[in-house]
C-alpha cells in the first residue's frame, strides 16, 4: 500500500488486538486493522497505558502522531505513517504501521553503511526540530530494505531536551532542500501538527527549524546543561 492507503486503513479499518509489545515501557500493543477485505499489523498505544512522566503531560500518543505530521510536512520519510484514533479498544491513541525489522540492527550496526547516510542526516534535523528527547538507537529499525524511526512519544517538549544517539552529523551542512522546507514550516505552513501540539509547543518547534535554517548546519551537543544530550540507555 502506499501511504494514503495506509493512512485510510488505519484511520477507517476495524481494530483487533493480538498482544503486547514486548519491551515496551509503555503498553504497545500489536493490532490487525482490517478494512474492506484488507488488513495489516500496526502498533497501538493508547493513552489509558502510559506511564505518567514528570515532564510530560499525559497523551504521549499526540506526539507520535505529531511527529509523523512533522515528517509529511518536511518530506523527510523517516516514520512509519501513523494516525490518531477515538475508538480503539482501550480508547484513545495512535496507530503506527507495523515494520517487519529484523531485531538485530540499529543505528550503531547501520551508521557507517554509506546507504544511509543522507536518511540519518534528515534524522539528525528532523529530531532537532522535535526535540526528540529518547532517540535511542533502538528507535532506529531496519526492514531489509531501508531504516525507520519510530517511538517518537517524547518529542516537541517546550524545554531544550534533545537526547540522540544521532551526533555523527553535529557540525554537518544540512541539505538545501530539506533546509528549503525547513523554512516553509518556520514561516508557517505546518500542515496538521496544531491538531496534535500546543501553541507554545508548535511555535517552538518552528523557531527550531528557523534557527536550523539560519545556521545551515545541525548543532553539536550542548555538554554544558543540566541534562545530559544523550538517553539512557543508549540502544
Amino acid at each position: 500500500m502506499d501511504r494514503d492507503e495506509q493512512r485510510t486503513l488505519l484511520s477507517k479499518g476495524s481494530i483487533e488486538i493480538k498482544g503486547r509489545v514486548a519491551g515496551s515501557s509503555n503498553q504497545a500493543l500489536l493490532v490487525t486493522v482490517t478494512l474492506d477485505g484488507q488488513s495489516a499489523q500496526a502498533c497501538y498505544k493508547a493513552e489509558a497505558g502510559e506511564r505518567s512522566l514528570w515532564d510530560f503531560s499525559d497523551g504521549l500518543w499526540r506526539r507520535e502522531v505529531a511527529a509523523y505530521e512533522l515528517d509529511v510536512v518536511l518530506a523527510t520519510d523517516l516514520v512509519p505513517t501513523t494516525v490518531a484514533r477515538d475508538d480503539a479498544p482501550f480508547g484513545v491513541g495512535s496507530l503506527q504501521w507495523w515494520v517487519d525489522d529484523n531485531l538485530e540492527d540499529h543505528y550503531f550496526t547501520l551508521r557507517d553503511n554509506d546507504e544511509f547516510f543522507e536518511w540519518f542526516a534528515a534524522l539528525a534535523a528532523f529530531d532537532v526540530v522535535a526535540n526528540n528527547a529518547d532517540r535511542k538507537a533502538g528507535h532506529v529499525i531496519f526492514d531489509g530494505a531501508r531504516c525507520w524511526a519510530i517511538d517518537n512519544g517524547l518529542c516537541f517538549h517546550q524545554s531544550d531536551k534533545l537526547r540522540t544517539v544521532v551526533w555523527e552529523y553535529a557540525g554537518r551542512e544540512i541539505d538545501p532542500a530539506l533546509l528549503d522546507r525547513l523554512e516553509t514550516f518556520a514561516q508557517g505552513q505546518t500542515g496538521e501538527l496544531s491538531d496534535y501540539l500546543n501553541p507554545t509547543e508548535l511555535a517552538i518547534a518552528q523557531l527550531r527549524a528557523q534557527h536550523l535554517v539560519d545556521s545551515g548546519h545541525c548543532p553539536m551537543p550542548d555538554e554544558e546543561r543540566d541534562w545530559p544530550p544523550y538517553p539512557w540507555p543508549l540502544i
